[in-house]
């Protein structure tokens, strides 16, 4: 049975007080809640002390982070290595974010090189995808989606999806307060998966397929209910240790 993963994208958002307040205040809450992985991803700046946090709390939180370069070393002013991240305890890496795709400029392939670069260094890659607002009125969503696997799979094969996480974020619905209804994100999520066991069923049968756009305490419960959302990728939510808790509380108890 497939666990859900409930992640915290800090995005740019951060000061020492805040990591700080935000993991003691996040290990106070997950007293007692089990069967759903929790992980966070602070900016780069403040993995260090995540990790310090992290390995004083008593609850398990897994530690991440937001992007990752495909290179190990050398002239590559500004970019993070996945030995840095290592460095710091971060094995959940979230790549193809519509931030990093639109602000950056970062193509399908490009993901996908990310993609396998993090798998090569023993670290699991959070591939996000989704489609805008207008591709989802023009009906290409499940298109959009596969297209952006894809890259992945011509390259590495459907194998390399294993131990890897999938998050299907809507774009339209990042940061909007507008989101999915729970029965059309299912319906998402099915299509994505069928279309994975089109290239390998027990890899589509396994890997884990969170819902990000909107997630809140008010709706985690009806995305958690359905079969083919495993936990979600947070946003806005993520930065307030009672609401992330509750998420998280929700994702363990509809999956129990």
């Amino acid at each position: 049975m497939r666990r859900p993963v409930v992640m915290g994208n800090w995005k740019l958002n951060g000061s020492k007080t805040m990591v700080t307040d935000l993991i003691k205040g996040l290990d106070a809450e997950l007293n007692g809640v089990e069967g759903v992985d929790v992980a966070i991803a602070p900016p780069a700046m403040y993995l260090d002390l995540a990790q310090q946090l992290i390995e004083k709390a008593v609850n398990p939180i897994v530690l991440g982070a937001q992007n990752v370069d495909v290179n190990l070393s050398g002239a590559f002013t500004g970019d993070i290595s996945p030995a840095m991240l290592k460095d710091f305890g971060a094995s959940h890496i979230i790549i193809g974010h519509s931030e990093r795709r639109e602000y950056h400029n970062e193509s399908d392939e490009f993901v996908a090189k990310k993609f396998a670069f993090l798998k090569e260094n023993g670290l699991t890659p959070v591939l996000c995808i989704g489609e805008s607002e207008a591709q989802n009125e023009a009906g290409e969503t499940v298109s959009v989606c596969a297209r952006q696997i894809d890259a992945v799979i011509k390259t590495q094969g459907a194998e390399a999806l294993n131990g890897a996480i999938i998050a299907y974020e809507p774009i339209w619905a990042i940061g909007t307060g507008k989101a999915a209804t729970a029965d059309d994100a299912q319906r998402i999520h099915a299509a994505i998966r069928a279309h994975i066991a089109d290239q390998d069923a027990e890899v589509a049968k396994n890997v884990v397929i969170q819902y990000g756009g909107s997630v809140k305490p008010e709706n985690a419960e009806a995305y958690f209910a359905q079969p083919d959302i495993d936990g979600a990728l947070v946003g806005g939510a993520a930065l307030d240790a009672a609401s992330f808790a509750a998420i998280a509380k929700a994702a363990a108890e509809a999956k129990k």
